[in-house]
């Protein structure tokens, strides 16, 4: 699928945000707004990782399409706003279009004006704290961004990642987001892993948790011939999955992956 026939026959199901209890979540890689359909675009369009692209607001109106059905989306590879996205913070424009209210942007790289790299978080809920984590790594530029949400009651906690290439780097990384999450109850953890499910890493951070992935068997990587699922959304043991499925809008070199689970009651979230 390559129109965009899909999202719009989203938006005639319920809105998001409209069942108590109830939380919609998306995870996608976006590309910074690069379209790709092959291989051979890593090469003929690697420029427009430097430079800007008159397609790239059009590919970013699309991404903000898919987003509009869901409570809580989190964003990887998004620029912050540098030379390449023409100085727009591509977090804020996907939260206007898509009508969320409330917006984050973790730059985790700078490379002077040319690029900033990072982490987007939209949501339709108001956040009670926002925090930045700078992960391990030989080569910095890696970041955890972890948003708290509720009111009265007891908490969730969303934590938005994009971790290394490297399996040896990774086990850092999820070893330090392990400990992060040790003391909290009820946790997502999502973003563009880098690694399959069964990987040792992924095994590591589920054995040291409450943490578990409802089987998704479809892969995400590369969008136009799926072969690898290196997307994910983990949830702790008190969310219950109502449903999980990886999203077929081949807009970037990533497909999405969408869950909806069910809170506990003690979690009450605050528009």
């Amino acid at each position: 699928m390559t129109d965009d026939a899909a999202p719009e026959a989203r938006e005639q199901t319920a809105a998001a945000g409209d069942v108590p209890g109830r939380l919609r979540l998306l995870s996608y890689n976006i590309q910074t707004g690069i379209q790709s359909s092959h291989y051979g675009h890593y090469l003929t369009r690697s420029w427009q990782h430097l430079f800007p692209h008159a397609d790239r607001p059009r590919t970013l109106e699309r991404v903000a399409r898919l987003t509009r059905p869901y409570d809580l989306v989190g964003l990887q590879e998004v620029d912050g706003g540098s030379l390449r996205s023409g100085f727009v913070n591509q977090t804020e424009f996907v939260s206007r279009a898509g009508g969320f209210p409330y917006w984050h942007d973790q730059t985790n790289r700078r490379i002077g004006r040319i690029a900033r790299h990072s982490n987007g978080m939209l949501s339709r809920f108001r956040p009670l704290a926002i925090r930045e984590h700078a992960l391990p790594g030989m080569i910095p530029g890696r970041g955890a961004l972890h948003m708290t949400f509720g009111g009265p009651g007891e908490p969730l906690h969303v934590i938005l990642l994009h971790l290394a290439l490297g399996p040896r780097t990774r086990m850092r990384q999820l070893g330090y987001v392990a400990d992060l999450i040790a003391p909290l109850e009820h946790v997502v953890v999502m973003g563009d892993l880098n690694c399959t499910a069964d990987s040792p890493e992924i095994r590591a951070l589920l054995d040291r948790t409450s943490l578990s992935e409802p089987a998704l068997t479809r892969p995400t990587y590369p969008s136009w011939r799926p072969m690898r699922p290196l997307d994910h959304i983990l949830v702790s043991s008190s969310l219950t999955v109502e449903r999980a499925e990886v999203v077929d809008y081949p807009v970037s070199d990533h497909l999405p992956v969408a869950m909806e689970v069910r809170l506990p009651e003690s979690v009450i979230l605050v528009p």
